[in-house]
Order: C-alpha cells, then structure tokens, then sequence
C-alpha cells in the first residue's frame, strides 16, 4: 500500500482529524472532472467530427513524451481508490454503486493498464502528429479524438459512433496509417484516464460522506446522553468548518432526519449556511443522487468500453477508414482487394515510409502509385505484372515511386539498394576492407617494434587469419541489421480456393508394415479436416522398401489394405469427386547398389506424378487409386515429409503466395531460367 494509500485510509478511520484538508485525493482531481459532455447521436457525432477537424491545428515541432507519464499517474491513484474501498469494506461502511463496480471490475481495469503499457513503447505517442494549441495542446491528434469520443458518449464506445465520428472527421483533414492504428489505444488510454478522474471522485465522496457519519455519530450520541449540550457540539462542528459539498450534506440529512426535534437544530444550522449559496438540503440530496448515479453510468460504460475494445476487430476498422487503402482498391489489375490482410497492410507501410521521407502526404503517394500502375495497364491492357500497385511498392518499380515522390535517400536505404543489387560483392568486398584495415594496423604496431624479415611474413599471416574472423563477424551483425525480411505478398483465399487453382497435397512415403500404413491414412486425413476445400484434394505417392526381389509376400497385403484405406476415406468425405488418392510405384533394379528399389526415390516419385499431371499416361506408376479425372485442372502441388503437419488453414496461405501475380515464375527463353517470381516455394 503506497504512502498516499495509507494517509488517505488514516483519515478516513482515524477518531478525529481534518478529514478535508490536505486529502492526497481531493489534490489529485482537482479541477479534473469525468470526460462527460453532452450526449451526440451518431449524426451530431458526425457534425461534431468535421467541426474538430477544422479547430485541430498540428504542431510542426515533437513534443515531449506525456502519455507514458500520465498512464502511470493514473495507475497509482486507480490503485490507491481500489486499497481506500477495500478497507471500507473491511470496516463495513457502505460504499457507492459506482464503488461496487470498480471493485467488481478492477481486475478488467489492471490486465488493460498492463495492455496499454505494452501497445504503447517510448517514444510512440512522439511520432503521432500533436496538436499546437487548445487543451490537448501537445498531445497527439488521435489522442484528442479519443477524448471527444468518450466525453460525448459517456464512456460508451461502440462500433457504428466510432466510425461514422472518425470518417466525418476524414472528410475535412484525413488521418495518417499511423494514427489509425494508434485509436484502439488511444482510447484505451482515454478510457483509463475517465476511470481514475471517476475513481479520484468517489475516494473524496467517500472522506466527506465519513465526516458527516462521524459528526451524525457525535450529534446522535450527544442527544441521547445530554441533550443541553447539543447546541456545543453543534458549534464544534461549525468550527470544524464541515465542507458543504451534496457528499456531506446528503449523508448528514440522511443519518438525522425524522430523528427528533432536538437534531432538527443541526439540519437547520446546514440550511442557514446553505442558505447563502441559494441552496437547500433537499438540492443538494438531489444533486448527490444524480451524480452517484452517473458516475455508476460512466464507470460501467467505461468498463464496457474496455472489454469492446479487446474484442473490435480493428484490421476491419482500419481498412473502412483508411483513406490509402480506398485509394489502393483503384489497383488497374484488380488484384489488391483480393490479396491477404497481411499484404495489403504490408503495401501501405510502404506508402507510410515513402511519405515520411518525402514531402508528400500518404494520400498523395497513394494517388502516385495508381497513376504509375494506370500507364502501364493503358500501355499493356492490364496483363502486365508491373499494372499492379505492388510492382511499385515491394518490388523494382519502388525505385520510381520514390523518385516521383521527392524521396530523400538516407545512408541506410542507399546500402539496402547496393546490397540488393550487388549482394555478393557488397558482402565480401566489405570482409576484405575490414580485414586490410584490422591487418594493417596490427602491422603498423607490429613493424614499429622492429619485427621484421620472414617474422613479419609470418605474424602478417597470422594477423590476417585472426581479423578476418572478426571482420565475418562484423559484417554478419550490419548485415543483420541492414536487412529487413519481407513476407511474400499473397492472395486472400480463406473463403475457398478457386478451381483455376485446384491443389494437389502429396506425401511422399514408403510402405513398410500394416501399422505404417495406418498411421498414413491416419495422418492424411487429419490434414485432410485441417484444410477442407472444394478444390483441394490429397494423396500419398508411396513406393516398397528395397529388396533382394522384385516382389515380396508382405507386398500384395499391404497394397491392397492401402487401396481400401483410400477408398474408405473417399466414400466418407466424398463431395465432387474423389479426394483422397494413391499413387503406388513398383521396385524396378537398380544396377549401382544391384537392388530393387523405386526409381530415384523421393525425387523419382514426384517428377512422375509432376508428369502425370501435364497430361502424361501415368505409366510410372503400378496403381493409381482414386478417380483421376478430377486431377486434369490441378494446377499447384503440395509436398510433405511424412512426419509434417499441415496446420489448419495452411494451404490456402501457400497456395495464395504462390497465385500472387508478383511471385508468378516469369521464365526468360534467352537466359534459360527465371528471372523473377518463384517456380517453387519453401517455407520455413
């Protein structure tokens, strides 16, 4: 328990003390109170979003990390109300509704700090754009609009006033990528900041409501045991200087009203004082009701709001909203908006980059991007590669983006270029300049001690061995620090392969025993119900151990229990056509190791089943189990080890990088190879 905790709770149970001076609570809210302004329906939200849109005025400079500061400062005072309410209820006094349900909750409220905490690193809230002037003057743009958000719908965030808010505001000044990403946090932020302004309330309601307990306890008392007296404790408490706030009042009246005519002379005694204010008792009865009740609504609205946010699937929310990614749907090959989330959100990091390196808004590197892709697609009717947006976003075409856009090349990028150019010659050109240099100076040290003759031959031999190990290390550590992965661009396939992309999944294997068998069949249709898919079917390209023979005793049965494993599953899962298939080779002898054995193995197996395929006679193989007709249009094959899986929702994924017009094998008949894309893909 902190040390604010403790001075807090002391004066709450302590006999007597100024339970209203100097309170460490009662310092904390200050003039902050709860972000509660008037209530907006979804079109006043969106009214209200363009007129914030026309104040909000951006600084150009960076201002200091507050967010960060001020997550910790709420923390800690959320932390001091939980202890205050859990020593109330330990002495059973009676706390609010509002109370109840931040006790109630307040293991929501600590798993989102720590959330918020994680989603928001040094240094992040210092690239969001910040505001020059107003309340929120230096803080983040998208911070002021989570703000608006919860002040004018009282904690309650929900999906429908979030956007239609957030997209009238876009109508007049359109948020970066950034600071749509940045919303879910931000209003958690927001959140949080609403619940400890609430919190810092209840825990000063809470002293003063003990003041006026203590006070109707003594007065009661007094009553009882001397009642000449009375008017002498009533001058007690009035020099006490009680705080005349709904809190106290409400709580006193309570406790001594329809108590008798003798404590009628206290409440009469409150009138007067209130009486200068133009208030009365029953105003301010009324008023405490009001606000217990609304600070009950704003704390479990907040609450709510918490939990929604952990649940909104905002990669939706940032494709409706973000003014790139409407822009990108204009692709002239049509190929963006079918492509994975994954992609698409890689493609408009790009955007984000080349906008802070250039004088252009995202928007207009967007525009740019479409304009580069449109003359290409007029020039090629569509079906070039390059009339997609991606050739000039993840591919060779970035470099004229850039140069369109004004970018401003930094020592970084110009060796990310040289390296993807030159990567070979960029590598061990550098080992050998760290090397000569290390060399070099070791030899200028070693030839001023006086060394010299076939010695120095021999140390300059040995110098070069030990600093070229340390100059491999030092390349491999920039070079890890150059270069930045990128996944490959795919397709969104999730809700069904396409029949122009039937696939085919194979296991290469051997037959050994009854028991392997089944463990093959078991094995493949786990994979089968891990990706069910019209068009994607699975099969087992098996061959014999090798063997003195030709054909052994164990072959026939196994063959054949094979043969009705597979039509097993087919007649069980059978939809259009058969899914499951067998292809099954014979040893054939192999004069080298002077064995039977299947021709070339592993690699044997999948040329003929790739031949097969093309429209080949299937010679290759002794039995085909399975209706092959329904393999005529198999465009892409998947191969497995026998002993890996195919976790769920993995081959659409492959299949979807391999369909993706930048990774299409473009083959050269001069060079005889392929020059871009990828004819086989191997992930890791």
């Amino acid at each position: 328990m902190s040390s604010r905790t403790a001075t807090i709770i002391g004066k709450i149970f302590h006999p007597w003390g100024d339970l209203c001076k100097n309170v460490p609570a009662r310092k904390s809210v200050g003039g902050e109170t709860p972000l509660r302004s008037e209530l907006f329906s979804s079109s006043q939200m969106e009214e209200h979003g363009k007129t914030l849109a026309g104040i909000h005025t951006l600084s150009g400079d960076r201002a200091p990390e507050r967010l960060l500061t001020r997550l910790a400062e709420n923390e800690d005072v959320l932390l001091d109300v939980r202890d205050l309410l859990i020593e109330v209820v330990k002495k059973n006094f009676r706390i609010t509704p509002a109370g109840e349900w931040l006790l109630d909750n307040f293991y929501l409220i600590e798993e989102q700090i720590r959330t918020a905490k994680r989603l928001l690193p040094k240094g992040y809230a210092r690239e969001l754009p910040n505001l020059k002037n107003g309340p929120s003057k230096g803080l983040p743009r998208v911070y002021d609009i989570a703000q608006e958000t919860i002040s004018h719908c009282d904690g309650r965030v929900d999906p429908e006033n979030l956007s239609s808010f957030v997209a009238a505001y876009q109508t007049v000044t359109p948020l970066r990528l950034g600071e749509l990403w940045a919303i879910p946090i931000m209003l958690r932020l927001a959140l949080i900041e609403n619940l400890r302004r609430v919190a810092a309330r209840i825990a000063i309601n809470r002293i003063d409501r003990n003041k006026a307990e203590y006070w109707a306890d003594k007065i009661t008392e007094k009553a009882g045991k001397d009642p000449k007296s009375l008017i002498l404790m009533i001058a007690d408490m009035a020099r006490s200087n009680p705080p005349m706030v709904s809190s106290f009042v409400a709580e006193l009246a309570r406790r001594l009203q329809g108590q008798g005519a003798a404590l009628a002379l206290t409440l009469t005694w409150i009138e007067q004082q209130l009486s200068a204010s133009y208030l009365t008792i029953d105003q301010l009865v009324q008023s405490e009701n009001h606000q217990q009740a609304a600070d009950q609504l704003s704390i479990s609205n907040s609450i709510g709001s918490l939990r929604f946010l952990s649940a909104m699937d905002w990669r939706q929310f940032v494709d409706t909203m973000s003014a790139v990614e409407q822009a990108l749907r204009e692709d002239p090959a049509g190929i963006y908006d079918k492509m994975d989330f994954t992609t698409r959100d890689q493609y408009r990091h790009i955007i984000e980059d080349v906008a802070k390196n250039s004088k252009l808004s995202e928007w207009d590197v967007a525009r740019e991007v479409i304009a580069l892709a449109r003359q290409i697609a007029a020039g090629n009717n569509g079906s070039d590669r390059t009339a997609h947006v991606g050739f000039y976003l993840i591919e060779k075409g970035l470099t004229e983006l850039e140069a369109r856009a004004g970018v401003r090349s930094t020592v970084m990028n110009m060796l990310r270029r040289t390296g993807c150019r030159f990567p070979l010659q960029l590598y061990l050109g550098t080992i050998f300049l760290f090397t000569a240099l290390f060399a070099a100076g070791l030899l200028a040290v070693i030839r001023s001690d006086g060394i010299d003759g076939p010695l120095l031959w021999f140390v300059c031999v040995l110098s070069l061995l030990s600093v070229s190990q340390l100059s491999i290390s030092l390349v491999n550590l920039f070079a890890t620090c150059l270069a930045k992965p990128n996944m490959l661009p795919r397709m969104d396939l999730s809700k069904g392969i396409p029949p122009e992309l039937s696939t085919l999944v194979v296991v290469p294997t051997m037959l050994s025993s009854a028991e392997n068998v089944g463990h093959l069949m078991d094995d493949l249709e786990v994979r089968f119900l891990a990706n069910r898919d019209e068009n994607l079917r699975f099969g087992l390209l098996t061959d014999l151990l090798d063997a003195t023979e030709e054909k052994l005793a164990v072959d026939e049965p196994m063959l054949l229990l094979a043969r009705q494993r597979i039509e097993s599953l087919n007649e069980r899962y059978r939809e259009k056509g058969d899914i499951f298939f067998l292809f099954h080779r014979s040893r054939k002898w192999n004069q080298q190791e002077r064995i039977w054995m299947g021709y070339e193995r592993k690699r044997g197996k999948l040329g003929e089943l790739n031949l097969f395929l093309r429209g080949g006679s299937g010679s290759g193989f002794s039995l085909i189990v399975g209706n092959a007709e329904v393999l005529s249009n198999v465009k892409y094959v998947i191969t497995l080890d026998t002993d890996t899986d195919l976790p769920r929702d993995s081959a659409w994924q492959l299949v979807g990088a391999m369909a993706h017009p930048l990774n299409r094998p473009q083959y050269d008949p001069a060079k005889g190879r392929i020059v871009s894309g990828y004819g086989i893909l191997q992930p890791r």
